[in-house]
């Protein structure tokens, strides 16, 4: 028992050591890669702004510092959670994505369970009835749900059932029904992704041998799937469904855009446009602490699903 802790704790502050050094590794390379997009003060000011309009506007932003100095203070910014103002808007950064933030958590969850809910049924289908008609007629349909642009397929759902039918909205957020078709957008690729995991998995553990086993003891095989190949399919579901959860919160930029709906990412596209460095770099420190955390939480729930790997981090 000593020592599976003792493995186990290595292997989580390994885990976070990790998570630390990707953090800081995302910082750095997003804050050289704004600097070089250009001087936002140019933008801040009206056109018939002089250069001294413009130095006194960078001065004020602190954008005439040198770059070393401008990234320690932002850097220490982020260790008082100080994200610093928005350029454009003159609020704190952090609480432009919290106002933002719901939209964009409602759209993932509801795309995820979206792609949960078909993509999974299909995935299993097509692995065991994968030598019938509609084992067969699954996976094109998933293959052709993941070569789909999203921004293609959000324009025809816009053209369908907003202009033709006029049964849902096509933009803005008032109600589930503004919801359904931003979410069936962000939900496809994701939805076939996980039939195609699934598939795969259920595949690979119904040729197993305790398969064939308990079917010879007269198992049912809908007992055999749900009882013991589920269980054993699950750990490339999971993994995949947790890197799903940040994935669905940090592409969203597309959809978000296409129905007008105010989440992170219309927030991120107009702070592009407008080098609202701020903004830019709380959103992207943002996502990238829940890819992280999504990552973390599913090799932790490794540990719960599939004992070896608790094994494998004491003997670590």
């Amino acid at each position: 028992m000593k020592v599976f802790y003792s493995g186990t704790v290595r292997y989580v502050a390994g885990r976070l050591g990790q998570a630390l050094l990707q953090l800081v590794g995302v910082v750095t390379i997003v804050f050289v890669v704004l600097r070089l997009t250009g001087d936002p003060a140019q933008l801040l000011v009206p056109q018939q702004a002089t250069a001294a309009d413009i130095a006194r506007v960078r001065h004020q932003l602190g954008l005439d510092q040198p770059l070393w100095t401008q990234y320690l203070h932002y850097l220490a910014g982020i260790c008082r959670f100080d994200f610093g103002y928005s350029y454009v808007q003159n609020r704190p950064a952090l609480s432009l994505i919290m106002e933002r933030l719901p939209y964009t958590v409602d759209l993932a969850l509801a795309a995820l369970v979206i792609s949960v809910i078909v993509g999974i049924p299909i995935g299993m289908v097509s692995a065991v009835q994968r030598r019938r008609l509609l084992g067969r007629a699954a996976m094109p349909f998933v293959l052709v749900a993941q070569s789909m642009p999203a921004f293609w397929l959000g324009l025809l759902l816009i053209l369908v059932f907003g202009v033709w039918l006029r049964v849902l909205p096509t933009s803005g957020a008032e109600g589930l029904q503004s919801l359904v078709l931003p979410a069936v957008t962000l939900a496809s690729l994701s939805f076939a992704t996980v039939a195609r995991i699934t598939r795969s998995s259920f595949l690979e553990q119904v040729g197993a041998e305790y398969v064939k086993t308990a079917r010879s003891h007269g198992a049912g095989m809908g007992r055999v799937l749900f009882g013991h190949v589920l269980r054993n399919a699950s750990i490339p579901i999971v993994t995949l469904i947790g890197l799903e959860i940040a994935s669905l919160l940090g592409g969203a930029v597309i959809t978000e855009t296409i129905f007008a709906w105010p989440g992170i990412g219309q927030l991120t596209v107009q702070s592009i446009d407008a080098r609202d460095f701020p903004v830019v770099q709380a959103i992207v420190l943002f996502v990238a602490l829940v890819y992280i955390a999504a990552n973390f939480a599913t090799d932790m729930l490794y540990s719960v699903i599939d004992p070896r790997v608790r094994t494998t981090a004491a003997e670590g």
